[in-house]
């Protein structure tokens, strides 16, 4: 359902260095440029993307309250890997990870960070171990 999701940024080149970081921890790349500054991330054009850049009204980018992209990972290791990746990358915590809630089938397994221009993300897996 979702194709792509859209964050701004202020710092184009430290936002290509996080996200260069950050995404290939799940196997994503550089698809390609955005006409003013920025690139769009994904593993395919078939699966959803990120892409970061310079507002297109060319006012500052400001994280919204209230809104996070959430990355979708193949189990609870690689969010771990994702969170460690952000943090490592300089992303400051917003939660570590670990359950949230019960275990089970509908489990919930999450942590959060956010990149340098202060856009809120999560790292997920649902499901069992």
């Amino acid at each position: 359902m979702i194709g792509y999701i859209t964050l701004g940024t202020n710092d184009v080149a430290r936002a290509t260095a996080f996200y260069d970081g950050l995404l290939a921890t799940v196997g994503a790349s550089r698809l390609m440029p955005m006409p003013k500054g920025g690139h769009v991330w994904g593993r395919g054009w078939d699966q959803p993307m990120l892409a970061i850049t310079v507002p297109y009204d060319e006012q500052p980018a400001t994280p919204g309250n209230g809104t996070m992209v959430a990355l979708q990972a193949g189990s609870r290791a690689e969010v771990d890997a994702i969170h460690a990746a952000a943090i490592a990358l300089g992303a400051p915590c917003e939660g570590p990870p670990g359950l949230r809630g019960p275990d089970g089938d509908s489990a919930f397994y999450g942590a959060y960070f956010r990149d340098p221009d202060g856009n809120k993300l999560c790292a997920f897996r649902m499901g069992p171990a």
